[in-house]
């Protein structure tokens, strides 16, 4: 998912204990380096989500900051970054725009209203690591999660092309009239800065398709900056003027650089309070509430997927590690950051980079600190058509062709429930999009059988098989909507108990793609433990398609007569 460096990682030779301060020394070799590598990544990208939410420049760069030390001593994820997020522009920019359009203040001011509503949802955030909610992350369906990403990321990327053109006519705010006008952006595009925009755009999608070991081991993003300041040099952005292309007049100057001031330590001249009379606005609760659920969300997803590539498969205490977020997303609100996830592409890529222990995200943090205080005539020479160029690469990639081909594969059913979250996201807003895509899944299910009893309950009955094996026995359905207490009995019967565990799903009318997904998730885990747990009694269920994660339907028309309990 990230065009991150691909170096190869050194053979798993020992076993890497979490986060103890001894491992501060013991790895700084390769933590170092990768933290280096990613701090390579993360400056770039941190001022184009910053300047494509709406923010200051800097704001990025200080939550980086703060996610790199707060990361490295709250969680126990050894590998993730901690950062701003691409798929939080969307929120990040609803909620400084609607400040500016509904209120009439300027951009300074909505942004530090914006600052407010990152404390509260920060603050929320930190109650739901306390009620340990990081287990609600199990429930939404894989496939309207990579919908409403898919969503953000065509979102991102025709936002960025205007700003990749040099186009600076105002445009719609609706992302469906706002694809509609870009044939017109294209046409009566800025030559210069097009043609930065443009090669920004060839290095980051042609590099991949590169073999040079060393072109690789270098960060498309660095190479875009390297190449992109001195192109900004040759046609002098950094003065005003204009210039005649094709007998029309066109205009270029700081504007297409990167907003910040070039002097020493100027830096700390960029820090900002949060101004709580937003709060007042009933508007402000809606942003509130969608930065604490999607970027838990989004954090929560993203952590386990770097746990899953984890060579010494350690295990990150999801409760511990939102709790990280939140603190880390509290102190960014009061001093002017956008709010930070456990960011995939920058995780990757320390992964990746060959890092050992969280402290890579403690030394890219750092880096960033000394970079951004002592070298900011540097970044005010980076054009913003490099920057957009980055971001429309993410955008891409986030809503890759391949992915509506993965996701048809899995079932076409599921195809209908990815469609729709996109166009629910993309017509209304991210969480009506994601309600869209939970609706479509369940009224799919429902046609397929699922029995309306068990849409929230798992009926479940345990049984020994023997003294070293437990037998869950679940009738009607399993269904992403009744996973967690799913899971928590397999779990309780299995990692709990230390038992190997069988799921036994001849009772099943239904087994949705989501619960096959997580399912073998599991399995490595009770794998860890020197544990097994088998899925049985599938033999008479239909998969909907030929992937091994595929939904099943059962053939069998009776379920037991004394069917177990629900479990709640």
């Amino acid at each position: 998912m990230t065009e991150a460096n691909s170096a190869p990682r050194s053979p798993v030779t020992e076993e890497i204990p979490h986060g103890t301060l001894g491992n501060l020394t013991r790895y700084i070799r390769y933590d170092l380096l990768s933290g280096f590598l990613v701090f390579l990544i993360a400056l770039p990208l941190c001022l184009a989500i910053s300047i494509a939410s709406g923010y200051p420049p800097m704001a990025g760069v200080f939550t980086a900051i703060v996610g790199g030390i707060v990361g490295a001593f709250l969680s126990n994820s050894e590998l993730t970054i901690k950062g701003p997020a691409a798929g939080l522009i969307v929120i990040a920019v609803g909620c400084v725009t609607q400040f500016q359009n509904d209120l009439g203040v300027d951009a300074a001011a909505a942004y530090r209203m914006a600052l407010a509503v990152g404390v509260v949802a920060a603050a929320i955030q930190i109650v739901f690591a306390l009620l340990r909610t990081g287990v609600l992350g199990e429930f939404f369906p894989t496939t309207t999660v990579h919908g409403m990403l898919a969503a953000i990321g065509v979102i991102i990327m025709a936002k960025q092309i205007p700003v990749a053109a040099g186009y600076t006519e105002t445009l719609p705010k609706e992302p469906l009239e706002l694809i509609g006008e870009l044939p017109h952006v294209l046409m009566n595009l800025n030559p210069e800065i097009a043609l930065i925009g443009a090669i920004s755009l060839l290095i980051l999608f042609g590099k991949p398709l590169i073999k040079n070991r060393f072109v690789q081991m270098l960060p498309g993003q660095l190479i875009v900056v390297l190449v992109a300041i001195p192109l900004g040099m040759y046609f002098d952005l950094t003065h005003q003027h204009t210039y005649t292309f094709q007998n029309h007049l066109f205009s270029v100057g700081e504007k297409n650089l990167v907003d910040v001031k070039p002097q020493v330590f100027a830096i700390f001249q960029s820090i900002a309070m949060p101004d709580f009379s937003a709060l007042q606005h009933g508007f402000a609760w809606y942003w509130i509430t969608m930065y604490a659920l999607i970027g838990s969300l989004e954090s929560l997803l993203s952590t386990k997927a770097i746990d899953l590539l984890d060579p010494w498969k350690r295990k990150t205490n999801l409760n511990q590690d939102l709790m990280a977020v939140g603190v880390g997303n509290l102190i960014v609100s009061f001093i002017g950051g956008l709010p930070m996830i456990s960011e995939i592409v920058r995780s990757r890529a320390n992964l990746d980079n060959g890092a050992r222990t969280r402290y890579a995200n403690l030394f890219h943090g750092l880096l960033l600190l000394l970079c951004v205080t002592f070298l900011p005539m540097v970044i005010h020479r980076i054009p913003l058509a490099a920057l957009a160029a980055m971001l429309i690469y993410t955008g891409f990639r986030l809503a890759h062709p391949r992915e509506f081909v993965h996701v048809f594969k899995v079932g076409p059913e599921q195809l209908v429930v990815y469609l729709s979250t996109i166009i629910g996201v993309l017509g209304i807003d991210l969480l009506a999009g994601v309600a869209i895509g939970i609706a479509v899944k369940l009224a799919i299910h429902l046609l397929n059988g699922l029995p309306v009893r068990s849409v929230f309950k798992p009926y479940l009955e345990v049984v020994e098989d023997d003294p070293e094996t437990y037998r869950i026995i679940a009738s009607y359905s399993a269904v992403f909507s009744n996973w967690i207490p799913f899971r928590r009995q397999v779990i309780s019967a299995g990692l709990v108990h230390h038992k190997n565990v069988v799921v036994d799903m001849t009772e099943c009318r239904l087994v949705d793609h989501t619960v096959m997904e997580k399912l073998h998730e599991l399995e490595r885990d009770f794998e860890q433990q020197g544990l097994t747990l088998r899925i049985e009694g599938l033999e008479n269920h239909r998969p909907l398609s030929k992937h091994p994660h595929a939904a099943r339907k059962s053939s069998r028309r009776v379920v037991s007569a004394t069917p177990p309990a629900p479990v709640a």
